[in-house]
């Protein structure tokens, strides 16, 4: 797709000309709408995140990225609906339902934590933690309040005792 990207805009074409009937005027102008740059993106992703996947780098989102980039391709090269001919049916069938099974398990891999926990637990495990250290630290400020405010309240008091009892009488 990298290398010889021309090869494979034709079967592009169908699902990105009915795609860009239905959403191209929603689309932000960034964002390409040509088959050929689709494709080479398409490509690069397929590299990039696979290369990735299998070094065990971002596992999770290279997962995702592999999973978004294998709908459209299926869709696009795997038509088995519109093929005539029984013979060809199956086949574009058969490799149809290999990626959709692909996909399964790009979507498992993208869920997986690999026994960490998801970053939405930990969020939320680090504000318990920030709310009780707060709430702790509250209490201490109380107690040190109190104390210093009876101790400052007796100063007087004490100050007084302690002078009459240097001072003649």
């Amino acid at each position: 797709m990298l290398r010889n990207p021309e090869a494979h805009v034709e079967a592009a074409k169908p699902v990105l000309d009915g795609t860009l009937n239905k959403v191209g005027d929603k689309l932000p102008e960034q964002v390409p709408s040509d088959a050929l740059t689709l494709v080479r993106i398409d490509g690069a992703v397929k590299v990039g995140a696979g290369a990735l996947l299998a070094l065990g780098r971002f596992p999770r989102l290279s997962a995702l990225l592999l999973s978004g980039s294998l709908v459209p391709t299926t869709l696009a090269t795997h038509r088995f609906w519109e093929e005539k001919d029984a013979g060809n049916r199956q086949q574009q069938q058969i490799h149809f339902l290999k990626n959709v099974g692909l996909l399964g398990g790009l979507l498992l891999a993208s869920a997986d934590t690999a026994g960490k926990p998801s970053l939405g637990w930990r969020a939320k495990r680090a504000g318990k933690k920030l709310n009780k250290t707060a709430h702790d630290f509250g209490a201490w400020t109380a107690d040190t309040t109190d104390t210093v405010g009876d101790t400052l309240s007796s100063a007087p008091k004490k100050a007084r005792k302690a002078i009459a009892g240097v001072l003649p009488g």
